[in-house]
């Protein structure tokens, strides 16, 4: 049996004088990322998270000088609390930690061991977070101390948007600025489009529909929002959510009356992509009569507060008080065999020319 990596030894190279330090035998990393999780849900535990997280100039573009005022002096002072609240909604109790947190770890173990049967322990497998623990430099760190000279980082992201997929990128790159001996790296494309993962969407809707005691006339796909003038500026975002709503249409073989793609999680005052989940939804119960739907999220890979919180409840109770009746809400695709088969593909033809 192949030692571990982290019982493989540190050896001074072939033809080297004895003086020369120790170097691991090479590996290949796989760096998978998630935008990240509060460490717990008391104020300073939410409040650290918070301020990372909108203090990021991706998330929030305005000048320094105008914004930190506004967020340290009065968001700062307030939202921790109905943050922590929310979260602890769906907080996992048992593990002391979130859902996001949770399911970040069983993806990370079911994919490090596809990966070991086909490659052993050239490959070595971990997760990292843009905002919270474990942090990508940390991460980062670690597989270089393992030996890795090429990293292969992974953001969890179907679609590609500036706040999400870029800023992940952000902290890798800057987390390589600090190595004396920088690895190789490469990044992975969005997947919106690839098709194991539009199958496993598809197969994720059919089971819950199966399951559903009323079927569902409408499936919303609800995607994560951002402001409007994002797309001006040339933020290929909402091309491909519209663009992942009607694969997966075509791969169902529906109509364009099964389906709708919104958009959530509005934040500040400044117009969002459109329409808004939260106003749409309600709208088709008060105004369209549709008294049976389901949400699904494709943009997210885990369900995480957006998911559980916002839609299955803030979402959900805002369809029943305008008149609906069924809600059901259809999981991310978090650890199903389906996604992972999905990710571990998109991962083997990332790694082309990297293993035998």
């Amino acid at each position: 049996m192949n030692d571990t990596p982290s019982e493989r030894p540190a050896t001074c190279p072939v033809h080297a004088k004895a003086d020369h330090p120790a170097v691991k035998p090479a590996r290949v990393g796989v760096l998978l990322a998630n935008l990240g999780t509060p460490d717990s849900t008391d104020y300073w535990s939410m409040r650290r998270y918070l301020s990372e997280f909108l203090s990021d100039k991706r998330v929030v573009d305005l000048p320094s000088w105008k914004w930190q005022p506004i967020l340290q002096l009065i968001i700062l002072s307030k939202r921790p609390f109905s943050s922590g609240a929310a979260y602890k909604s769906i907080w996992n109790e048992e593990a002391n930690e979130s859902p996001l947190l949770t399911i970040t770890k069983k993806q990370t173990a079911a994919i490090k061991a596809k990966l070991a049967a086909e490659y052993g322990d050239d490959v070595r497998v971990d997760f990292c977070m843009r905002y919270g623990n474990p942090t990508t430099k940390s991460k980062v760190q670690e597989m270089v101390d393992a030996g890795c000279t090429k990293i292969l980082f992974f953001p969890l992201y179907p679609h590609y948007a500036g706040a999400t997929s870029a800023t992940a990128n952000d902290s890798f790159f800057q987390a390589l600025m600090k190595q004396p001996w920088q690895p190789t790296a490469r990044v992975v494309d969005p997947y919106f489009e690839d098709p194991a993962y539009i199958d496993a969407l598809a197969k994720s809707i059919e089971t819950a529909y199966a399951k559903a005691e009323k079927k569902p006339e409408v499936l919303v796909c609800s995607y994560h929002g951002m402001p409007e003038r994002y797309l001006t500026e040339g933020d290929p975002y909402h091309c491909q959510c519209q663009k992942t709503t009607r694969l997966l249409k075509e791969r169902l073989g529906w109509d364009d009356t099964q389906i709708r793609t919104t958009f959530q999680s509005v934040f500040g005052r400044e117009e969002w992509l459109k329409p808004y989940t939260v106003k749409e939804v309600p709208k088709m119960a008060s105004e369209e009569g549709i008294k049976n739907i389901a949400v699904c999220a494709p943009a997210f890979s885990a369900d995480c507060i957006e998911t559980l919180e916002e839609i299955n409840e803030e979402i959900k109770e805002a369809f029943e008080h305008a008149g609906g009746e069924d809600f059901t809400y259809v999981p991310c695709l978090n650890d199903d065999p389906a996604h992972i088969n999905a990710l571990t593909g998109i991962i083997n033809r990332n790694l082309r020319g990297w293993l035998r």
